[in-house]
């Protein structure tokens, strides 16, 4: 890495014409490795895009002050925090890695202006490697932390490992293990008695609200309002102010219909936040493979760690599912609305063809029930594909099966709930039930014990795998050209079908939320769990056979 002297220094194919802090890429490349692959162990030479997003992290203010009795903290800096919005396998995590290494026992701190023959030495500091570096007069010097607090954070523990495993596998195999000790939650710093690095997720709200001096937000195009981790970057950045300290946020390009903590910080007009954003070119079109090749090229211009054709296979993958949107975000980085919304419900009204299903006729069913805040229903599905909301009550004067509680004083009426079922089960010829249990577990253990625990399944919808597949399943079977689906144009479950947002998740996965206007989504969760239910019955082989008419023998 170039030093800086008058008037500039070049990194790859960034000027960088400011004061900043050198020594800290320096320090990076000379203390933290490869985390793993067939290089695992060596240097981390930082690509170029890399060692510029670090040098604009740590550019420092013009008229920053070294007051050797209260040195200046984060105020040192030109920015408060930065945001790197870079596509998938980039190089984001073992990165972020290397910046907390630093924060917590690195030359991260402003230290001065440097003077003729003035340099860091890893002696002075606490550390063995025995290496030194020697400032350019004028240059920015940097220092050790003196109590680094810092927080890996990210929506969910397996998302953290995005940086801790790498952080780990740095601290093993380099100098680093001599001023770090590893544990499977946090690391603690050998030689500061209260610093440590911790893991974090919207769950740890004790930890939260802590005082801390660094964090590294990670996937913050994920984080919501709906998932709470907007609510966690407002605490964790409390916490960095009472400390003088920084954050770093990396992600993915956002889809801008969720309104993340990445899309409000991009588009944030403070002149103190860092954002590197490397956009491809408005005249490429990614549906088109040449142009997705050139796209590709630029977005990953520098990390040559990567594979385009294996990034284009995954693209590719996607664009075969109908979701464009998110190949185009994952590995295009162009921020792409449109994924947010779980169904077009033009597809869904598409499928409306209203019949009359007999009494008697097999079915299956989908429950999902609430009690005095979401509504709760019953949905239908025939062996040939058609879905209806079934209704109860006296010929006539039938009623559907689906309930909102501010209709009924605020709380469902559950006695009713299960009459409606009971005469369901006599009118039709129900092969199976898939009951979403939670608020109903008693209802629904008195309906096994009834009607059969091999009629009425519970089906638990906060299982994240198995209902991304259940909604995809239903999503496909609406969507693509010659399925035999069809529904009855319930408004109702139109209605709550068209409110059900994409809620990302780490590795590509997705819950299904509701929007932040307050409308409800439930119906279109008994939907799924009915269609899941009739494609369960049918590779089963268990729906009833029709009744063959007996042969008549007419005798002469």
């Amino acid at each position: 890495m170039a030093r800086r002297s008058e008037p500039e220094a070049v990194v790859g194919r960034y000027v960088v014409d400011f004061p900043t802090l050198f020594v800290a890429v320096d320090w990076i490349e000379r203390h933290c490795v490869i985390p793993d692959g067939f290089h695992r162990g060596r240097p981390f030479e930082m690509y170029d895009w890399q060692a510029w997003c670090t040098l604009n992290h740590y550019r420092v203010r013009e008229d920053a002050e070294w007051i050797p009795e209260a040195p200046l903290l984060g105020t040192a800096f030109y920015y408060r925090r930065s945001l790197i919005i870079a596509p998938q396998k980039t190089g984001k995590g073992p990165w972020s890695a290397a910046g907390v290494a630093l924060e917590a026992v690195g030359p991260s701190v402003f230290a001065g202006w440097a003077g003729r023959g003035d340099g860091y030495a890893c002696s002075d500091h606490g550390c063995r490697c025995g290496w030194e570096y020697e400032y350019a007069p004028g240059e920015p010097m940097g220092m050790r932390h003196p109590s680094p607090l810092i927080q890996i954070t990210a929506y969910a523990e397996d998302q953290t490992d995005n940086i801790y495993r790498p952080l780990k596998a740095m601290i093993r195999q380099g100098p680093l293990a001599d001023l770090m000790r590893v544990g499977e939650e946090f690391t603690r710093i050998v030689d500061r008695e209260d610093g440590r690095i911790d893991v974090v997720t919207s769950s740890a709200q004790a930890r939260l609200g802590n005082p801390i001096s660094y964090a590294a937000q990670d996937e913050t195009g994920i984080w919501t309002a709906q998932n709470k981790m907007i609510s966690v970057a407002d605490t964790q950045r409390r916490g960095l102010a009472g400390m003088q300290g920084r954050s770093q946020e990396t992600t993915n390009a956002f889809d801008p219909t969720q309104r993340s903590q990445a899309q409000l910080t991009y588009q944030s007009p403070r002149p103190d936040i860092f954002k590197f954003y490397r956009q491809p070119p408005d005249n490429l079109r990614y549906d088109r493979r040449a142009d997705r090749r050139k796209i590709h090229a630029y977005v990953y211009a520098g990390s040559r760690h990567v594979n385009l054709d294996a990034i284009e296979a995954e693209a590719e993958e996607l664009i075969a599912k109908g979701d464009i949107a998110q190949a185009e975000r994952f590995f295009g980085n162009r921020m792409r609305a449109g994924s947010g919304r779980w169904l077009d419900i033009d597809r869904w009204r598409a499928r409306a063809q209203p019949r009359e299903v007999p009494d008697g006729a097999p079915i299956v069913l989908g429950f999902d029930g609430s009690d005095i805040d979401d509504w709760t229903g019953f949905r239908a599905e025939t062996q040939d594909g058609y879905q209806f909301t079934p209704a109860y009550g006296p010929p006539g004067a039938r009623l559907p099966t689906v309930w909102d509680p501010a209709e009924w004083g605020g709380q469902v009426p559950r006695g009713e709930v299960s009459d409606a079922l009971a005469e369901l089960m006599r009118r039709y010829v129900v092969v199976r039930l898939y009951a979403d249990p939670p608020y109903w577990t008693t209802e629904i253990d008195q309906w096994a014990a009834e009607y059969g625990d091999q009629r009425v399944v519970r089906w638990y919808t906060h299982r994240p795998v198995q209902m991304q597949a259940a909604a995809d399943r239903l999503h496909t079977d609406v969507t693509k050209a010659g399925s035999s689906f069809s529904h009855d144009g319930c408004p109702l479950t139109a209605a709550h079908i068209e409110a059900v947002h994409r809620e990302p998740r780490p590795g590509g996965r997705y819950r299904l939320a509701k929007p932040d206007d307050g409308r409800k989504i439930d119906l279109a969760v008994v939907s799924i769990l009915a269609h899941e239910a009739a494609g369960d019955v049918t590779a089963a082989g268990l729906w009833p056979k029709p009744r063959s008419r007996p042969k008549v023998i007419v005798m002469r």
